[in-house]
């Protein structure tokens, strides 16, 4: 089964809703065709044919239910789980859904983590690389690990579009060409140098883009942590290949390479980024995949992988 971990609906009342609670760049994700209405599904379901994608795991990252505001936090992540519920109830064989949690209010994004998994069908949770400038490694969400833990469950790790908090990004016109992979960098190596992997081992964790430069730097990272951060429980090459990475290179032969011989072509799982890979794009995200890799690599990485960490999909 053709599973594309990495796709996003937003309704334009799931958007305004956000807007009214301060989100920031919701308009970045208007009038692309990720609506839930009758023509753009209708459009999207034959573009996902052409590519022979069969099912699309939602997310409704970047624009997660973080707020300060816990009641905004919890409003707005029961308007994305329900709105979600909905949707991959009406075309089951086509959809499902990562649930949002309203963090950073920890006892409240276990309610709903609960609520998600337990009554709405979610086959995971998905987060963005940092909440609200915390890292997802922070002792204060320990209590969500755990109990991710305890159900052996899936956490999608999106980039939060924040420019990486740094104006060097945000001046520069750069949040999502360099920003987006700059977040992942980081959010995966705060997870690898703080032992997340090993700690939480039943925690399926997927990273967004390859992790960003982490197939650059891997080598790196591990030739310097023994003086750099000798508190790292294990060597970073170990804890990384702990998690898995969806394949959203924008089909650059050269760092699906690199990604595959870092991790291991089984660590790999489809991923479109739609609606920000259309139409060509949609479809070169998976015949890059196939020009790449060797033969049963990619045919791992297309129709296997993803299915092994979903086993209930297409049940």
């Amino acid at each position: 089964m053709r599973i594309d971990v990495h796709a996003h609906v937003w309704t334009d009342g799931f958007l305004d809703l956000m807007e009214s609670f301060g989100s920031p760049n919701t308009a970045v994700h208007r009038g692309l065709g990720a609506g839930a209405g009758e023509a753009e599904l209708a459009a999207r379901f034959e573009l996902m044919d052409s590519a022979g994608i069969d099912h699309q795991v939602l997310s409704i990252s970047p624009q997660v239910p973080h707020f300060a505001d816990a009641d905004h936090a919890v409003t707005a992540a029961r308007y994305a789980n329900d709105m979600y519920a909905e949707l991959t109830a009406r075309f089951p064989s086509r959809f499902s859904a990562f649930a949002a949690l309203p963090l950073p209010h920890v006892d409240a994004a276990l309610t709903e983590l609960a609520r998600g998994l337990d009554e709405l069908g979610m086959v995971g949770a998905a987060v963005t690389t940092d909440v609200l400038g915390t890292s997802l490694a922070a002792p204060s969400l320990a209590p969500l690990w755990e109990e991710l833990d305890r159900r052996g469950a899936v956490l999608y790790v999106h980039p939060s579009g924040r420019a990486a908090h740094s104006p060097l990004v945000e001046n520069f016109d750069m949040r999502w060409s360099a920003g987006a992979p700059i977040e992942d960098t980081i959010a995966a190596l705060h997870l690898i140098l703080a032992g997340v992997p090993s700690r939480y081992p039943n925690v399926r964790i997927i990273n967004s883009h390859f992790g960003g430069a982490l197939p650059m730097l891997l080598q790196r990272v591990d030739n310097q942590q023994p003086w750099e951060s000798p508190g790292t429980p294990e060597k970073p090459s170990v804890a990384a290949r702990r998690m898995w990475y969806d394949t959203v290179g924008h089909g650059h032969l050269p760092a699906i390479r690199a990604a595959a011989e870092t991790f291991g072509a089984d660590r790999l799982v489809l991923g479109t980024d739609f609606p920000y890979q259309a139409d060509d794009l949609f479809r070169r995200a998976v015949t890059y995949v196939q020009d790449a890799l060797p033969a049963a690599d990619a045919a791992a990485v297309l129709d296997h992988n993803a299915s092994a960490l979903f086993p209930t999909l297409g049940k």
